[in-house]
């Protein structure tokens, strides 16, 4: 007998979910908030041609073959190795900070010295984190942590969560480690690669199965009801008992019962230069002066050439608002967050076919990869606790 199962989102969590489930035999049903599919990832092209991401730049990258496997099913991939520049004393040096960094900002004997002392102490390492280089005990390592923990990453981080860095979690500070060596590239993961044709053609055959039925500018708050006496939960009026896989905020979803969890968003301000190119590498991050954090160009990375065109983003970080106009991108980390989060995860428990799953769901950041996996697994567990036969 085949079973109806409920997708809220259809970002990487829900489109994944949704199509294990539909592999599997279920009738899904999938609802989205927005006009597009693809959550964060949606891409779309400009009226000069070029195709950008709409909600920030986002690369593929991962150690992990499973995931890359699943998601090649979809789409053709070409390798594409991310670099970041930052603007540090009015010089554009690598980011993450590296050997090359220090060359381009301290004397020639300074920097030789740095590098020579970093490489006796840190031997075996090829990164290393902020926090250890301002811990050491050599005064020239700690002085030039202190130096890239103030130029690189303190504005930058203030900017981005919108409170003194002091009062961030070390996890974020850390998120971006110092380079022991002069590789550029932003990310070290073996496989590192972005859809042929886009993130959202990618969604699209993702989410092209005939057993599943998806619904844009479908707010779940109008179809989905929780009823917290009942246990119950209710699709258009009528109870529902198949699973229901939810990606979207659970603060939302349970009525903000113990207020709302506190995220971070973008406003995004896209601006078509008649340049062939505006900057020298996709992203370029500005830390300090400006009060946007990075402008990313996108014919970088979408392996367009055409000349005479091309289309920058300007991210400005500000607070997300519920029921605004900004997305949420970011929770913000912290142990009083999270136990406002585990109260909500422990009241989700009260229905036993629903499935929180992604990065809003579950309020933690999750890489396009680690989304992939949570998704395969959340599918996995529901087809166990659900068999269509």
């Amino acid at each position: 007998m085949t079973k109806t199962a409920l997708v809220i989102g259809l970002g990487f969590a829900g489109s994944v979910a949704a199509r294990e489930l539909a592999e599997a035999g279920y009738t899904v049903l999938a609802y989205e908030k927005r006009s597009n599919i693809a959550g964060n990832m949606y891409e779309y092209v400009r009226s000069n041609g070029v195709r950008v991401h709409m909600y920030g730049p986002h690369i593929f990258h991962t150690n992990s073959q499973k995931a890359f496997d699943y998601l090649s099913r979809f789409s053709f991939f070409y390798p594409y190795t991310h670099r970041v520049l930052g603007r540090i004393t009015g010089h554009l040096v690598p980011i993450p900070f590296n050997f090359t960094s220090i060359d381009t900002l301290f004397p020639p004997t300074r920097a030789e010295s740095l590098k020579n002392k970093l490489t006796a102490s840190f031997g075996e390492k090829d990164r290393v984190s902020v926090s250890e280089l301002v811990s050491d005990a050599d005064p020239d390592i700690s002085g030039l942590g202190e130096f890239v923990f103030e130029n690189v990453f303190a504005h930058y981080s203030a900017k981005q969560w919108g409170v003194p860095v002091s009062e961030l979690d070390i996890s974020v500070i850390n998120r971006v480690p110092v380079v022991l060596g002069t590789d550029d590239r932003y990310f070290s993961d073996s496989i590192q690669m972005m859809p042929l044709e886009g993130y959202t053609a990618l969604f699209k055959k993702l989410l092209s199965h005939p057993n599943i039925r998806y619904f844009l500018n479908s707010d779940a708050a109008d179809h989905l009801h929780v009823d917290i006496g009942s246990r119950k939960l209710s699709l258009d009026g009528e109870p529902f008992t198949g699973p229901v896989i939810y990606s979207g905020p659970a603060d939302e979803l349970l009525g903000f019962a113990f207020g709302a969890l506190p995220y971070r968003s973008l406003d995004m301000k896209f601006e078509d230069c008649n340049v062939d190119y505006y900057q020298a590498a996709a992203v370029i991050n500005y830390p300090n002066e400006e009060d946007y954090t990075r402008i990313t160009e996108f014919k970088h990375m979408t392996l367009q050439v055409f000349s005479g065109s091309t289309t920058i983003l300007k991210e400005y970080p500000l607070p997300y608002k519920p029921g605004g106009a900004l997305a949420p991108y970011y929770p913000i980390v912290g142990k009083a967050n999270q136990e406002r989060y585990n109260s909500y995860l422990e009241m989700s428990r009260i229905f036993p076919n629903l499935y929180l799953c992604g990065r809003l769901a579950e309020y933690c950041y999750y890489n396009m990869d680690a989304a992939v996996e949570r998704a395969l697994a959340v599918a996995g567990q529901v087809k166990k606790d659900y068999p269509v036969n």
